[in-house]
């Protein structure tokens, strides 16, 4: 059937479709779960362990135990898929993790949380999104494109040594079964903090769409006869080819980030619409512009340095046990604890985005 498709309406057509559809599972579930990685940090750096951290745990644990599961089941290979295939830069993912954590506290949400605010109207998180989207070009092509390089070039790994899997010595079945263990421990959590059942389901879903992301690509990949990269759910990225291909370009090639960037916006946008909670929200006297600019700017080139976004490189790089991908996501959560205390002592910061 998929052989068909293709045939029919070739590889750029499918492949926007399926970011699309993935992108409307998760937009839709994130909104309705509040998956927020700062905001997770924001408990753990105030020394709780609370509904955020249990969203968040539920989120990573289920993206790690369905990706696993799929590889050890054959539905899904990522040997070639540039986490574990290519060269990677742990000199890029401590300092590019680092200041994307500090970048999100800032800006108060990560580049995945500002693109499913701004489809609910907030317009501080779509400015803010903007910026990291043009910082984030200019740190991949343009004039940071040299200090990039020179960072990622500090500390370079290829080969095995970036899968997790073997230097563990753990099976990807096991891995899925740690998983398993680490999601039941996530929902106990989330149960004893009072998150409702409707929440934690739609956490579950942000994860599974994950896995979706990487099961199509694949699937996608391996019935084209065009080359086709496997990949999942990332924003940076996307986000930048989205933008560049709209103001650069009379006609829009598709591709599965190209489909996933809207498809986002229209699930939460969807979302918050049934739910009534789409509403304007600007910058104001407790939101100074300055602070979300200057976190932008953080997570736009930190993005690029680490090799994702929170969720890119945290989420679904960490599914399929990359090296580079746990110590981004890592250093992320270092930056994000020490900004939230450092900024604590100074005053606190409101709640939400």
């Amino acid at each position: 059937m998929l052989e068909n498709l293709l045939i029919t309406w070739g590889e750029p057509l499918v492949l926007g479709g399926a970011g699309a559809l993935t992108g409307l599972l998760f937009g839709w579930a994130a909104q309705r779960s509040r998956f927020c990685l700062r905001a997770a940090t924001v408990e753990v750096a105030e020394g709780q362990a609370g509904s955020k951290l249990a969203i968040w745990l539920i989120v990573f644990a289920t993206a790690v135990m369905l990706t696993q599961l799929a590889i050890a089941t054959g539905i899904l290979d990522v040997r070639d898929a540039r986490q574990l295939a290519a060269t990677g830069s742990l000199s890029g993912a401590i300092v590019g993790g680092l200041m994307f954590g500090i970048g999100m506290v800032l800006a108060r949400g990560c580049a995945s949380r500002l693109l499913v605010l701004s489809a609910t109207g907030n317009l501080r998180a779509l400015v803010t999104g903007l910026v990291v989207t043009l910082v984030a070009q200019a740190s991949y092509t343009g004039v940071l494109a040299p200090l990039r390089e020179q960072i990622s070039q500090m500390w370079l790994v290829g080969g095995s040594a970036r899968d997790l899997g073997p230097v563990l010595g753990l099976a990807h079945g096991q891995v899925a079964a740690v998983a398993g263990l680490g999601l039941l421990g996530a929902v106990v959590l989330a149960w004893r903090r009072a998150v409702s059942l409707g929440v934690m389901i739609a956490a579950f879903f942000v994860g599974a769409a994950v896995t979706l992301g990487w099961v199509a690509t694949y699937a996608i990949a391996s019935n084209s006869f065009e080359i086709v990269p496997v990949l999942s759910v990332t924003f940076t990225g996307p986000a930048t080819d989205t933008l560049m291909a709209l103001v650069t370009e009379r006609s829009v090639v598709l591709s599965f980030g190209i489909g996933l960037v809207p498809g986002v916006f229209v699930g939460s946008g969807t979302s918050a619409l049934l739910a009534r909670e789409w509403k304007l929200e600007r910058f104001g006297p407790d939101t100074p512009m300055e602070r979300y600019l200057i976190g932008a700017t953080l997570m736009g080139f930190g993005a690029m340095l680490a090799g994702g976004c929170a969720v890119g490189a945290g989420v679904s790089g960490g599914a399929v046990l990359s090296l580079t991908a746990w110590t981004a996501v890592f250093c992320m959560w270092l930056g994000a604890i020490a900004t939230t205390r450092m900024l604590n002592r100074a005053g606190p910061a409101p709640a939400t985005a």
